[in-house]
C-alpha cells in the first residue's frame, strides 16, 4: 500500500542518506527481478502499474490511477477445440496485435474446467506464422502462450470460468460431472500458475449463473453469493493480487424489483447481501446485458422504449457503481445491429452511451464472428472487421491504442521493431512509419499521419512500396496493391478530413515472402476535392 503525505524537509545525515540509497537500490532490484509490467494507455495519458485493485466505484492501479477496462471476449478454449477460435485462419500473435491496435486493453478469456484437464487441442493451422509454437501443447499450455504474448502486446487478461464441460453453460458452479471442489481447485491452480504473470489481472468466477441459482437465500446448494465468497477467498489465499469478478444471477433474489433479467445479469441482491471477501478492495461486480437479437424481452416492446432502459440498468446493476459500493464491469454485451432504427441497434447505442456516461468497464461479446446471435467485431473471413460496430465501440475510447512502455530487463521477450521514421511530404502533412511487431514470418506496421498546418486537410492519400511481403489484414483505411510492390491507401469516410493538430492512424499486418520486406518510399499527399 502506498501513502502520499507532506512533511517538512530536513537535512539528512550521511548515514541516513546511505541507508536511503541502499533501500532504493533494493526496491529497484526487486522491480527488475519481478519484471512488473507497466502499460501506457495513450488514450488516457497515463501509465498503468499492476496489480489492480478497487476504491469505491473505481478500478485503480498500484499508483492509485483510475483504470477503465475496454475489452473483448475471445472464446474457444471452453469449446471442444480447447483453443481460441480462428487459429485455423490466422496467426495468434497477429490476432492479439489487431486487438491492441483497435484500442482494446483487455481480453476476457473463457475456458472450461474439462479443457484444462485434457491433453489435446484442435482447430489450429500450425503452418500459419507463429501458430507452429502451439503444436504439441496441451490446452493449458496454449493458454500460457496466449497470455504471455498478450503481455508482450500490452494486453490484460481476465480469466473466465465459462463452462464445466465443453458443451454448455451450467446453471450452477457444479454439475455436468464436476463438483464444487473441482471448480475451486481449478481456480486455485490457475491463481498459482499465473501468480507472477502480472497481466493476468483477475478471475471471473462463473459465467452466467441462472436457473436454480439464487442470491441471498442462504441455501448452500444454490446461493451463488455464498459460493462466490468461498471460491473468491480461496483464490485470494493463493494470489492476493487478482481482482475477483462476480456476475449476477437470473432470478431468485429476495425482494427483486425487475421481473426479467439476463442470465448472470441480476445484481439486485448486492445491496442487501454483498459479497464478503478477505480483500474487499479486490471485488468487482459484472452483469451481462443483451438486446432483442439474443432474446426479445418484453421491455423491448414497452411504449417508453428505449427510455425505460436506463432505469432498468440502474436498478439491475448500476446502483452498485453510483452508490460507490464497488466497480461494475459489463462482462458481456453485443449484437449484430448497431443502427439507430432497429430495436437491437437502438438498444446497443443506448448502452454504449450509458457505459460512457457512467465510466463503466466492459468486455464486448465477442471478438469472434462465429457467435450465432451476436456476430463479432471480426467478420466471417476472420480478417476484416465490422466497421460500423467498431466505430460504435470506439466512442468509448480514442483511436490511440494501448502501447507497452519499456520495462526493466525486457529486451529478451519483446520483438525489436524497426525504428520509426518520419517523412515530411508537404509543409502540412507528416507521416510516421512504425513496424511495431516483427517476427520470423510476418510483421505489423502503422502509419500515423499528422496535420501540422493551420488549416484542415479535406482528403489525402498515402503510397508506399514493399517488396517481399504480402498484406493479409489492414485497418482504418482501404489498401490497394498497384503493380508488384506499390500500395495505395485511401482513408475511410470518417478519416478523410484531418483538422489542424489532428492525426489519423492506419495499419496492416503482412506475411514475409523473403528478406527484402522493408517499407520504402512512403509518401502522403493531400488531395483537393
Amino acid at each position: 500500500m502506498r501513502y502520499a503525505f507532506k512533511k517538512k524537509q530536513k537535512k539528512l545525515s550521511l548515514i541516513k542518506q546511505l541507508l536511503l540509497f541502499l533501500a532504493a537500490s533494493v526496491i529497484l532490484l526487486l522491480g527488475i527481478v519481478t519484471k512488473l509490467p507497466i502499460y501506457d494507455v495513450a488514450s488516457a495519458a497515463m501509465t498503468m502499474q499492476l496489480p489492480l485493485s478497487t476504491l469505491g466505484a473505481k478500478i485503480i492501479d498500484a499508483e492509485g490511477e483510475v483504470v477503465l477496462l475496454r475489452g473483448v471476449n475471445w472464446f474457444g478454449i471452453e469449446t471442444e477445440l480447447h483453443a481460441p477460435h480462428g487459429l485455423w485462419k490466422r496467426d495468434y500473435q497477429e490476432m492479439l496485435v489487431e486487438i491492441r491496435k483497435l484500442g482494446y486493453n483487455l481480453i476476457r478469456l473463457p475456458y472450461s474446467v474439462a479443457a484444462l484437464r485434457l491433453p489435446d487441442v484442435s482447430g489450429i493451422d500450425f503452418s500459419i506464422g507463429r501458430n507452429s509454437e502451439l503444436q504439441g501443447k496441451t490446452p493449458l499450455e496454449v493458454m500460457d502462450v496466449i497470455i504471455q504474448e498478450a503481455e508482450r502486446q500490452g494486453l490484460l487478461i481476465l480469466l473466465d470460468s465459462h463452462r464445466l464441460n465443453d458443451q454448455r453453460i451450467p446453471e450452477l458452479w457444479y454439475g455436468d460431472g464436476f463438483t464444487e471442489v473441482d471448480w475451486i481447485d481449478t481456480w486455485k491452480m490457475l491463481a498459482q500458475r499465473y501468480k507472477n504473470q502480472a497481466n493476468v489481472i483477475g478471475a471471473d468466477l462463473k459465467n452466467e449463473p441462472h436457473g436454480q441459482a439464487s442470491w441471498g437465500t442462504n441455501d448452500l446448494a444454490t446461493d451463488w453469493r455464498l459460493a462466490a465468497e468461498r471460491v473468491g477467498n480461496a483464490i485470494l489465499s493463493v494470489n492476493p493480487n487478482w481482482l475477483i469478478v462476480v456476475e449476477g444471477v437470473e432470478n431468485n433474489v429476495p425482494g427483486q424489483k425487475l421481473k426479467q433479467h439476463w442470465q448472470g445479469g441480476n445484481l439486485e441482491g448486492v445491496k442487501r447481501y454483498p459479497v464478503r471477501l478477505s480483500r474487499p478492495d479486490k471485488l468487482v461486480y459484472s452483469p451481462h446485458e443483451y438486446g432483442p437479437g439474443v432474446y426479445n424481452q418484453p421491455y423491448f416492446s414497452e411504449p417508453d422504449f428505449p427510455k425505460n432502459l436506463s432505469d432498468r440498468w440502474q436498478i439491475g446493476f448500476n446502483y452498485i457503481s453510483s452508490e460507490k459500493i464497488a466497480p461494475v464491469l459489463i462482462g458481456e454485451f453485443g449484437g449484430r445491429q448497431v443502427d439507430t432504427i432497429s430495436p437491437e441497434g437502438i438498444w446497443q447505442n443506448e448502452l454504449v452511451k450509458y457505459i460512457d456516461k457512467n465510466n463503466l468497464s466492459f468486455a464486448y461479446w465477442s471478438w469472434n464472428p462465429n457467435s450465432a446471435d451476436t456476430g463479432g467485431i471480426l467478420l466471417d473471413d476472420w480478417q476484416s472487421y465490422d466497421l460500423p460496430k467498431q466505430q460504435l465501440l470506439s466512442q468509448l475510447f480514442p483511436s490511440a491504442s494501448v502501447q507497452q512502455v519499456e520495462k526493466p530487463n525486457n529486451s529478451a521477450v519483446i520483438p525489436s521493431p524497426t525504428a520509426s521514421s518520419v517523412s515530411l511530404m508537404t509543409p502540412q502533412l507528416k507521416v510516421t512509419t512504425d513496424i511495431y511487431s516483427n517476427w520470423e514470418t510476418g510483421l505489423c506496421a502503422t502509419f500515423k499521419i499528422v496535420n501540422s498546418g493551420n488549416t484542415k486537410v479535406s482528403n489525402w492519400q498515402l503510397k508506399f512500396n514493399m517488396n517481399q511481403a504480402k498484406i493479409n489484414n489492414s485497418w482504418n483505411a482501404n489498401f490497394t496493391q498497384q503493380g508488384a510492390t506499390q500500395y495505395i491507401i485511401n482513408p475511410l469516410d470518417w478519416g478523410v478530413v484531418i483538422e489542424p493538430n489532428q492525426s489519423r492512424e492506419i495499419g496492416f499486418c503482412a506475411h514475409k515472402l523473403g528478406l527484402d520486406y522493408q517499407i520504402k518510399n512512403v509518401e502522403v499527399i493531400p488531395i483537393q476535392n
